[in-house]
């Protein structure tokens, strides 16, 4: 086991290196990079005054100049790309950056005032908080919800749950949360819940105890939005899994040695049915922490990391594009080695530490 986990605790740097290199690739063949976004600022600040810019914006990694720096000053566009870096080779500014990241030095962003570090930490409370609630609700109530239409398959239970499950599944987190807005944050109904925020200004002159109940308080709704597809998905996944468990011979085999269906069930489905559910965690919960709730943040004016790179794509803020994605790469490559540690608790059969890493 020792072996194994070493193995691919070992793996982790070449297989980031990969990643990096195909996004960095990716990323400086995009048009409008940095030196263009500043060259753009300056030309709307002045009105005009500097030459119009021609064609469109070019990445800055290829050429001596870019097309957004046609007809600017020769020394202001060599200072720029001095300040942003790119009067490097892309290699070395590559190997420079993979060095820094690291030692977790993510640098300063191009655009925000501060760190890429002071950033993610900044933003890191709100995304953690989607992410953890989401995951461990829809997980607390997908699960139990599964195995219960699994057991109870074709039953009246069985097709109302799922009616209300298709429509979760069918409406899309952002368009369920302006809903929950209207009806309960002020929107034309009641406002039982605030709109926007992840605690109220008052939060620091407040008690421990109010501290967390306005924190929960601010959670509710948006937290709610986000469960409504993870659980639908979740919870058809499990059933559908126990379903193809308990229609094998060893349940048959099982039942008819005169165990229980409590037995039967956990004892002996239970393992098998919910590996399927474990290979599922890891990418869902990256999914919930840095992705699917991206226009939840935006609806609900939550500064998490999801707006954070959303900004930073839009601003070619590099630093802060190749930081966050190298911690949700490492943090993914992390899940993946805890979902294989957790396949082996689950079944003692499976040991990926006799196999070749």
């Amino acid at each position: 086991m020792l072996a194994y986990i070493i193995r691919r605790l070992l793996l982790v740097i070449p297989t980031l290196f990969g990643i990096m290199l195909l996004n960095f690739v990716i990323v400086q063949a995009a048009p409008g990079g940095p030196i263009d976004q500043v060259i753009a600022q300056i030309r709307n600040a002045q009105g005009g005054a500097l030459a119009r810019i021609t064609g469109g914006g070019a990445s800055e990694a290829g050429g001596e100049q870019t097309r957004a720096g046609r007809g600017i000053d020769p020394k202001l566009l060599a200072d720029l790309k001095h300040q942003f870096g790119f009067d490097k080779p892309p290699g070395e500014r590559f190997l420079l950056m993979m060095g820094n990241y690291l030692r977790f030095d993510f640098g300063n962003s191009f655009f925000q005032n501060g760190s890429v570090v002071g950033l993610i930490a900044q933003r890191l409370p709100v995304s953690i908080s989607l992410g953890v609630w989401t995951t461990l609700i829809s997980y607390l109530v997908s699960i139990p919800l599964g195995i219960r239409k699994a057991v109870r398959d074709g039953s009246s239970f069985d097709v109302w749950t799922s009616g209300v499950i298709i429509v979760g599944y069918a409406i899309p987190s952002f368009l369920f949360a302006l809903l929950l807005i209207v009806l309960f944050a002020g929107g034309s109904y009641v406002q039982w819940f605030p709109l926007r925020g992840l605690v109220s200004d008052d939060w620091a002159r407040l008690d421990w105890t109010q501290r967390i109940l306005d924190y929960l308080w601010h959670m509710v709704l948006p937290v709610t939005a986000m469960v409504i597809g993870a659980f639908a998905n979740l919870t058809m996944l499990t059933k559908n899994s126990f379903l193809d468990e308990i229609n094998k011979q060893y349940v048959v085999t099982a039942r008819a040695k005169g165990l229980s269906e409590r037995r039967v069930l956990y004892g002996h489905v239970f393992r098998n049915a919910m590996l399927i559910v474990v290979a599922n965690f890891p990418a869902a919960f990256i999914g919930i922490l840095f992705t699917s709730a991206l226009l939840i943040e935006v609806i609900f004016s939550l500064n998490g990391l999801g707006l954070l790179g959303f900004e930073a794509v839009l601003n070619r803020d590099y630093p802060i594009i190749f930081g966050t994605l190298y911690i949700y790469t490492l943090i993914g490559i992390v899940m993946n080695l805890v979902r294989d540690l957790t396949y082996m608790l689950i079944d003692p059969r499976i040991d990926f530490a006799t196999r070749r890493a």
